[in-house]
């Protein structure tokens, strides 16, 4: 279980004084339960085995610390669930989906802290590059190489707001916009985990349709996965277990 702070990220957060590494607290959680965004009118039907869960693994990150924090594997975990989520949703093809879904478990796998850190885009572009005939087989995915260079510049840029995109990164978006637009569309739509609300999902920022139902699940999806965390779970079994009870 892990070790509650004397101050919650929420009070550090309201104080501004966050500290280079953030973890969730229970205090946060609590708060974060208890202020749900408005139920959907309509739902779909969703069956929690037909959703793959892909769990970085913890060596994948720069630091054991910044694995376990708030941008560390649950998050990884948790944004490629809304990724392949927002596939389906908008039609994309197995391997898009594939790509798509890598790129939303690695997107952050290489920062520094859980501050702006600016360049952790580049650095976990760069990384998935280089391990991919590693990586892909661990989280079983099979992504044919001109998608793997496609789904390293989404995750180089899904950081970036879409007006501080270089040339090359303008070209490069061009070849394949959906993957970026799903997923910054995928990682916004964690952002319920945060401590603070209006550090939440915005979606007038983002370029891609994001259905009615997708943001209660992915408050539903923080609170039941960091909630099972915090009785033991490891951070797939957590998150499975959190697709159970949202999907019955």
């Amino acid at each position: 279980m892990p070790v509650q702070p004397e101050r919650s990220v929420r009070e550090l957060a309201a104080a501004r004084t966050l500290p280079e590494h953030q973890r969730m607290d229970a205090a946060t959680l609590d708060w974060i339960a208890g202020n749900p965004p408005p139920p959907a009118a309509d739902t779909p039907r969703l069956a929690a085995d037909d959703i793959p869960v892909l769990t970085p693994d913890p060596a994948w990150f720069t630091s054991p610390v910044q694995a376990e924090g708030l941008h560390g594997i649950s998050h990884g975990a948790r944004t490629s669930v809304l990724a392949f989520l927002l596939a389906r949703a908008h039609k994309l093809d197995g391997p898009h989906t594939a790509a798509l879904c890598t790129a939303a478990a690695l997107h952050d796998c290489r920062r520094h802290d859980d501050r702006a850190d600016p360049e952790h885009g580049r650095r976990a572009a760069d990384w998935f590059t280089e391990h991919a005939e590693h990586v892909l087989p661990a989280l079983g995915q099979d992504v044919p190489p001109a998608l793997r260079e496609e789904a390293a510049s989404a995750i180089a840029v899904h950081n970036l707001p879409y007006d501080a995109f270089t040339p090359a990164q303008h070209t490069a978006y061009q070849r394949a916009p959906h993957l970026t637009d799903l997923l910054k569309a995928a990682d916004c739509l964690d952002r319920y985990r945060l401590p603070l609300e209006r550090w939440w999902p915005n979606l007038i920022h983002l370029r891609v349709a994001v259905p009615d139902w997708l943001p209660p699940l992915a408050h539903g999806l923080v609170v039941h996965s960091e909630q099972a965390r915090f009785h033991g779970a490891g951070h797939r079994d957590a998150l499975t277990d959190a697709l159970t009870a949202l999907t019955r």
